[in-house]
Order: structure tokens, then C-alpha cells, then sequence
């Protein structure tokens, strides 16, 4: 059973009443509910047009997939009690909450749970959600039944949170999600009811621009968040070294009246006391609010520890400074205000810094969507006018200046130019770009001018479909991960339960003065802990992981794609369009009987005018290539199976395979053995003939792309068994094969029996990665283990596979494996800095050093250790931006 997108009722698939609409099929109980969708697909669809943000969207099942920004997350207990509470809630079917891109993404039935109930859940678990305000004029309004009608649409339109509109100022005020909803899209709402709408800011400008970017609010409440933390260091730490000082007067050798005993040292650490609460609760104040969220959620996290060892801190010094004839020694006395102070300083410093290192992790994708260009120029009715690029629709003209972006994807009708294309493909030299060649936008025109038609536009772009696919897999998990969750969700609760037994193990056996050794003990183990390192070992590795490919031209899927990549032992490659070019080419042309090579490539070309056999187009580029003047065929004909004959200029042309050749009594002579070696090559060769004489052979072939050869040498380098497979004769595979160095061949396999060879392969023990175009490959593809498409062009967002190559060179098959490697290794190095942080920590900090060594741990170097451990992680994972591949 599905859900009918329009009316909500179950259908039995598959229903006689479906639509398709952006490559999804839609299934409807009625012939009505089909034509209401069809009328209007976006009323029951909802798609962000933002390049990358795709993230929303209600599928056919009934299922609303959401996005949402997610502030003021710490650590990965953070994470694990969002996705608690969202899963409580009736009709969540699935919750993830990723804490390196802080976003929670949620798949939800609208019938059973709304929005605004699933952003309660969030606000109730003690965060906040990433939302934006916007101000809209509204004309043609005159009475309240206006107000109603309008204010209705708005709040059920998916993402907006509240709608308010006010006759008097004839203006709209809206809350909503970026992630959602768009400025354009909520005034497309309004315009449907037809009530012109504008930004308030200015009408004239509105009408000219249909678009105008929402401010990033997550990354404003980043930047926002990173200033007020240090902010909150600055201070903190400023009033830290006082602290110190008058903690340890005998360290710091203080006069006689400052030591211990006396009422003025007395009196300074009430004052200690008295100003530690600013530290506590305005440095340390989110300290405390994530904690007390937690305990409301019955979960501990981050927060937990700090606040309950500041606070255990803070109770135990200000009773000592208060009353110290309660404590049965002078000794037990003591203050550690300066251990308020420190940590929450430190603590503070090292998340502002992750925040700023985590910032760098996402640089990536802030590249691609910097790429976008603002403006196009277009010309309509014969004029040339700048639009911004969100108002260009399909079969614009539009008019590129040297040195410009290209606004959108197309192809070039007038003009030519070299294109730089690195941006996109990671190819460095400029591609030549003439009529009918495509286009990519957001790369740059170089040098000359040119003018193209616009084919994709929005989210259709290929640097859409990149920064869409980038973002998905960023978001994605890796199957380590589940390792690090299943760790993080007893990691707080176990650190409490080890604090709470050291302190009764070194008051109940410690030297004396006990208590306090037990107090130190336990303040010091709660700090060191350090869940942050644990969840953000994997994802911000992913993070920096996909990012980087993506600027080498290598789009992952997912996690689980990267981490299955470094595994691989065996490669399938497809021939056509992968080891070769996928177009025939002319190769070689031989002449004989006093015939010179132009000449019978002429002829030869001339003929095929008239024919539309592929083999032809060959021969008839090559003659363009060399600049000849075609001339037309006169009494054509085709031989199927065996050739063409026409004549050119008065002479009788026979042009084909010795068939042909046997047909018109022609002798070949030594041209039957050169025809042998040239077939021995893979290569196609058609003899011709001129008035009943022999001129010589034209070879066409689908040529091995130049470096092939060099990528499948470095595969092998690596250890990877490379098989090629094909539908081609056996002759001509292994032809190809010898050309670059490939021993296993799978030849004459239908594109239904790839995905059998594959299985074949696997049932050996081999990891297979499959590489094909996507097309005609999808089964084998999706059967491999790992499947890489050749993408090309515009065409990049392949669905078969689980890693795409937009370059179209096998070099990117080696290049995604070394990535793989890389990314991996790296997220290695941080789950064991964490486990080995946190695993030889917390031991150190309960006192196990103290027996054999007389070591004791301070809170103060715990609290630092905890402050950088995250620092530490994010900065390792950020080495992966310098990666290069090994080529």
C-alpha cells in the first residue's frame, strides 16, 4: 500500500492512476486526485530549490523527509538525546542527528506528528533550531477575511513555523526555516491567492529580483556562539590568575599575613567565593543549562560532568572559607575556587576553538555554493538584460563575456571559447567549448565569447546536484560510527558512576587528609572525561573526507561508500566510455595503387555524407579534422552487412568489409594483411576502392582514452586485480585489453548478465567495485560492491551509483580509493586519540597512578586535557585537506 500525495488515502499499488513528475512516480486513488496534482504538483510536493538543500520533500509512501539546523550542540550525548526525544514522538519513523554538521534530519508521517511538534521536541530536549524572520509587503489586501485567508496558506506551507499579517501595514511577518522554505517559494503562496508580495525592504527591487538569499542563521548563531565564548574565556581566565595565586600562597611564596590560617587569606577566598558565581554562571553558564536539559531528558552528557565538578568544587571550597572549624584538620581546609575558575576557562577556549576548527572542516562545500554566480546576462526579444541567475528558465540565450561564470548548464549555440572547468571536474587545463558543446555552470569563460542555451537551471545544475550530493554524504554515517554510538550512550552515565567510586575509595582508604584527596579525585576524573573527541571522531573526517573529493572531482554518496572503498581488492571496468573514449574515431588510414591517404579518406568520407551509420560520422570527422572540402555523393547505395557505393566527381566509389570488396571482383592484394593486423587491434578497417582498383583501408575505433593506460598500471600498483568487461567480440576485447595492460577479460556480455559476472567475482571472496557510465551498467553498478560512474558533462548525479567521477577518467577510480584510505586512516587516528584519551584519563584521574608512583592529577591540567582533546581530533581531522593524491 502507498499514500495518495493529494488526499492522503492509502492506494494499492500499482494504481491505474499515476503521474511522473522529476523522475519520482506519484500514485493517486482517482482520476480527480490525479489531475489536481498534475494542475499543481508543488501544492502537495514540496522541494527547497536551493542548490544542496534539497531537504524537503513528500514521497508517494506518505513519508515527509525534514532538515533542521540544529544550535547548541556540545558533544555527542547531545546528539543521542535529540534522537530519543524525536523518537518518542507518534509517527517519527527515523531520527539522525549528525553533531559535525549540526543537523538533525528526520523522516516523519504528517498525518500522525507536525512540524511545529517535532520542533518542540527538539526545543523541549534544551536546544535550539536554526530559523529566519522575514518581512513581506502585501498589496491588494482590504479586510480581515484577506488576513485569514493569507495567514491560513502561510501556516501550511511546510517550514513556515508562524505567519502573522497585519491590514494596517499591509505587511507579513514570518518565521521559518531556511533549510524548508525559501523567500521565493513563501511568496509564491501569497501570489497564488493573488496578492502581489514583496520584500518590505524595497518593492521597486522586489520585482526585479525574485530571489534574495536567506541569511545563513546557523552560521550566524556559529559566529555568534565562538564570540561569546571568548568572550567568556577572556574573562574567566583574566580572573583565573588571581585565583591561583592566592590558592597556593606558599608556592608562590606570599608574605606571613597571606598563608594559610590567617583572616586576611580567609577573607580573600570568601571574596574567591563570592566572585566565582559570574565565572559559574555567566562563563559557565551553558554549563548549567545543558545540564539541567539532560537531567530533564533523564540523560547526562558534557555539560553533566563540568557543571557537577565546578559545582562539587565550588560547595566543598566555599564551607572551608566559610566555616573551617567544622573540618577536623586545618589541612582539610583548603579552597579550590581556582579549579572554578580554570576549568571553565579552558573549557571554554577549547570549545571556541572547535567551533572555529569546525568551520575550516566545512570549507568545502562554502566553496561550491561561492561558486553560484549572482547574475546572468540573457537576451530576450533581442535585448540583453542582467537577471539574477535564480530568474533564468530553460532555452534562455544567454550571452557569456570572456572572463566570466557561466550562469547555469547549457549548450553553446554561437561562438566558441576555452572553458576552465577545474572548479567542478578538478581538471586544471581549460577545455575547448564550440557550437553544440555542453556547458557547466560556475565554471569560467577564459577567453572568447559566446552565447548558449540554457538546459538545467536551479536545483537541476550540476553544481546543484554536486553541493546536494556533498551535503548528503557529509551527513551520512559511516558504519564505524555505530562502534562510537553504542559507546557514547553509556560514557556519561559511566564516568558519574566511576567519579562517585573513587570518592568513596579514597575516602575510605586514601592518605589523609582523605576527603580531600577524594574531592580531587572526583572533580578531576568528571573534567577529563571527554565525550566530544568520541562523537566527532568519525563524522568531521567524513566531513573533510567528502569535501575534499568533491573539489578533486569525485562525488561519495555516503559514509558507508568511503569506508567500503578502502576494502576493495578487485576492479570491473566497463569498455565503452570507460576505458575508451565511447565515440569512434578515425585511426589509421593506409594507401596503396599510387593513392595518397587524403585522397581515399576524401572519397571515402564524401560517401558517407549520405549514410548515418556511427562508423561513418567517424570517417566524416576525421575529414573535417584535416580541414577537406566534402563533396556530394551522387547514386548512393547501402549494402547492409557489407558496405556502401556512391559516386564522387565522376568516379564509382566502393567503400566496406571483403564482403563488399569480393561483390565488386576487387583485389586487395597486400592490403588483406595489414586489414588483419589492424583488426588484431581492435580497430574496424573498410577497404576502398576507386573505379575497380584497391585504393587502401580507413580504420575506425573507439580509442583508449590517454591515460587509461597509466590509471589501470597504478590500479594494479596498488594491489587491485583490474578485469575488463564488454559486449564485444573476443577479438576485439582482448585487442583492448593488450592496449593497457588488462589479463581477465569477461567478453560478449549482455548489459542484463554484468551484474552476474559481479556476483561471480564476489562469490571468489573479492570486494568489487564496478565502473560504468550509469546507464546501460545500472544492475552491475548496484550489484557491486562499491559502484563508480563515469559521469560527464552536466550528467552527475548518477542513482546507481554509490561514488560518481565527474571527470570521466579512470585516474579518479585510484584517486577515490587513495581518498577512501586516507579518510579512513584518519578517523582511526581519532577514535583511537579518543578511546586512548578517555581510556587511559579517567584511570589517571581516579588516582590508579598514586599507589605505585605518587601521582596525582590536578583538575587544573584534567580541565585542559579535556578543552584540547576535541581541539586535537577536529585539527587532525582538517590534515586531510592537504591530501594529494599519489599519481
Amino acid at each position: 500500500m502507498i499514500r495518495d500525495p493529494v488526499c492522503g488515502m492509502e492506494v494499492e499499488s500499482p494504481s491505474e492512476y499515476y503521474s511522473q513528475y522529476e523522475g519520482q512516480k506519484y500514485e493517486f486513488c482517482s482520476s480527480a486526485c490525479k489531475a489536481k496534482f498534475e494542475a499543481d504538483p508543488g501544492q502537495y510536493i514540496s522541494v527547497v530549490s536551493k542548490p544542496g538543500k534539497t531537504t524537503y520533500r513528500v514521497s508517494s509512501d506518505g513519508i515527509e523527509r525534514l532538515q533542521i539546523p540544529v544550535i547548541d550542540m556540545h558533544c555527542t550525548s547531545c546528539t543521542l538525546t535529540i534522537e530519543k526525544e524525536l523518537k518518542k514522538l507518534p509517527g517519527v519513523k527515523k531520527a539522525h542527528v549528525n553533531y559535525a554538521t549540526e543537523q538533525a534530519y528526520v523522516e516523519y508521517l504528517p498525518l500522525e506528528v507536525k512540524t511545529e511538534e517535532i520542533l518542540q521536541a527538539i526545543k523541549s530536549a534544551g536546544y535550539q533550531t536554526g530559523q529566519a524572520t522575514l518581512k513581506l509587503g502585501i498589496r491588494k489586501m482590504h479586510c480581515a477575511c484577506c488576513v485569514t485567508k493569507i495567514e491560513e496558506e502561510l501556516r501550511k506551507t511546510p517550514g513556515v513555523l508562524s505567519a502573522s499579517v497585519d491590514l494596517a501595514t499591509e505587511s507579513a511577518t514570518i518565521n521559518y526555516l531556511p533549510s524548508m522554505a525559501q523567500i521565493p517559494e513563501i511568496k509564491r503562496v501569497i501570489e497564488r491567492l493573488n496578492y502581489p508580495a514583496f520584500e518590505t525592504g524595497s518593492p521597486v527591487a522586489a520585482v526585479s529580483k525574485a530571489i534574495a538569499e536567506p541569511e545563513d542563521e546557523n552560521q550566524k548563531a556559529r559566529e555568534k556562539e565562538y564570540r561569546t565564548l571568548l568572550s567568556k574565556f577572556i574573562f574567566s581566565a583574566i580572573l583565573s590568575i588571581p585565583f591561583i595565586l592566592f590558592s597556593y600562597p606558599a608556592l608562590f611564596g606570599l608574605p606571613a599575613q597571606l598563608q594559610k590560617g590567617s583572616d586576611l587569606l580567609r577573607f580573600i577566598w570568601l571574596t574567591m567565593g563570592v566572585i566565582s558565581l559570574p565565572i559559574m554562571f555567566w562563563s559557565g553558564s551553558h554549563f548549567y543549562s545543558g545540564a539541567l536539559s539532560a537531567i530533564k531528558n533523564r540523560s547526562a552528557n558534557m555539560h553533566t560532568l563540568i557543571a557537577t565538578g565546578i559545582t562539587a568544587a565550588w560547595l566543598y571550597s566555599s564551607v572551608a572559607a566559610l566555616v573551617p572549624d567544622i573540618f577536623p584538620s586545618e589541612a582539610l581546609a583548603d579552597v579550590f575556587f581556582d579549579v572554578v575558575a580554570v576549568v571553565v576557562a579552558l573549557v571554554n577556549l577549547g570549545m571556541a576553538l572547535e567551533i572555529r576548527a569546525k568551520g575550516k572542516s566545512s570549507e568545502a562545500i562554502k566553496k561550491l555554493i561561492g561558486l553560484q554566480p549572482k547574475t546572468a546576462r540573457v537576451i530576450r526579444n533581442g535585448k540583453e538584460m542582467d537577471v539574477p541567475v535564480e530568474e533564468v528558465v530553460l532555452d534562455d540565450i544567454i550571452l557569456v563575456r570572456p572572463g566570466e561564470k557561466i550562469p547555469v548548464d547549457g549548450t553553446v549555440t554561437e561562438g566558441s571559447s576555452s572553458v576552465d572547468e577545474s572548479m567542478i571536474t578538478g581538471e586544471p587545463i581549460p577545455v575547448e567549448k564550440n557550437k553544440d558543446d555542453e556547458v557547466i555552470g560556475a565554471t569560467i569563460n577564459k577567453t572568447g565569447s559566446f552565447r548558449f542555451k540554457a538546459t538545467k537551471v536551479g536545483k537541476d545544475t550540476a553544481l546543484a546536484q554536486i553541493i546536494k550530493m556533498v551535503q548528503e554524504a557529509q551527513s551520512s554515517k559511516a558504519p564505524i560510527q555505530r562502534i562510537v554510538d553504542l559507546v557514547s550512550g553509556y560514557f556519561v552515565p559511566t564516568v558519574i558512576i566511576i567519579a562517585m567510586i573513587s570518592f568513596v575509595v579514597w575516602y575510605d582508604f586514601g592518605p589523609s587528609p582523605n576527603l580531600i584527596y577524594a574531592l580531587v579525585v572526583m572533580v578531576t576524573t568528571l573534567i577529563i572525561a571527554c565525550p566530544c573527541a568520541l562523537g566527532l571522531a568519525t563524522p568531521i573526517s567524513l566531513m573533510v573526507g567528502v569535501g575534499k573529493g568533491a573539489e578533486n572531482g569525485i562525488l561519495i554518496r555516503s559514509g558507508e561508500a568511503l569506508e567500503t572503498a578502502q576494502k576493495l581488492n578487485a576492479i570491473v571496468l566497463d569498455k565503452t566510455g570507460t576505458i575508451t573514449a565511447g565515440n569512434p574515431s578515425l585511426t589509421d588510414m593506409i594507401s596503396s595503387n599510387g593513392f595518397k591517404d587524403e585522397e581515399i579518406l576524401l572519397y571515402a568520407a564524401s560517401v558517407e555524407k549520405a549514410s548515418e551509420h556511427p562508423l561513418g560520422e567517424a570517417i566524416i570527422k576525421g575529414a573535417a579534422d584535416r580541414s577537406l572540402t566534402l563533396i556530394d555523393p551522387n547514386n548512393f547505395n547501402a549494402v547492409p552487412g557489407h558496405g556502401v557505393q556512391a559516386t564522387v566527381q565522376g568516379k564509382q566509389i566502393v567503400l566496406g568489409n571483403e564482403k563488399m570488396m569480393k561483390k565488386f571482383n576487387i583485389n586487395l592484394g597486400d592490403l588483406n594483411q595489414r586489414s588483419q593486423q589492424l583488426a588484431d587491434d581492435g580497430k574496424t578497417p573498410m577497404y576502398i576502392a576507386v573505379d575497380g582498383k584497391a585504393a587502401g583501408i580507413v580504420a575506425v575505433a573507439d580509442t583508449v582514452k590517454p591515460d587509461s593506460k597509466e590509471a589501470i598500471a597504478h590500479l594494479k600498483k596498488m594491489g587491485l586485480e583490474v578485469v575488463m568487461i564488454t559486449g564485444d567480440n573476443p577479438r576485439t576485447a582482448k585487442a583492448i585489453a593488450r592496449q593497457v595492460n588488462i589479463d581477465r577479460v569477461f567478453a560478449e556480455v549482455l548489459p542484463e548478465d554484468k551484474a552476474f559476472n559481479i556476483k561471480k567475482l564476489q562469490q571468489e571472496g573479492k570486494k568489487v567495485a564496478m565502473v560504468g557510465d550509469g546507464i546501460n551498467d545500472a544492475p552491475a553498478l548496484a550489484q557491486a560492491d562499491i559502484g563508480l560512474a563515469i559521469g560527464t558533462g552536466t550528467d552527475v548525479a548518477i542513482e546507481a551509483s554509490d561514488i560518481t567521477l565527474i571527470k570521466g577518467s579512470l585516474k579518479g577510480v585510484a584517486l577515490a580509493i587513495q581518498l577512501s584510505k586516507a579518510t579512513m586512516k584518519n578517523i582511526r587516528q581519532n577514535l583511537f586519540g579518543a578511546f586512548f584519551y578517555n581510556g587511559l584519563g579517567i584511570p589517571i584521574a581516579a588516582g590508579i597512578l598514586y599507589p605505585f608512583f605518587g601521582v596525582l592529577l590536578s583538575p587544573l591540567i584534567a580541565g585542559a586535557a579535556m578543552a584540547f582533546s576535541s581541539v586535537t581530533v577536529v585539527t587532525n581531522a582538517n590534515r586531510l585537506r592537504r591530501f594529494k593524491a599519489k599519481m
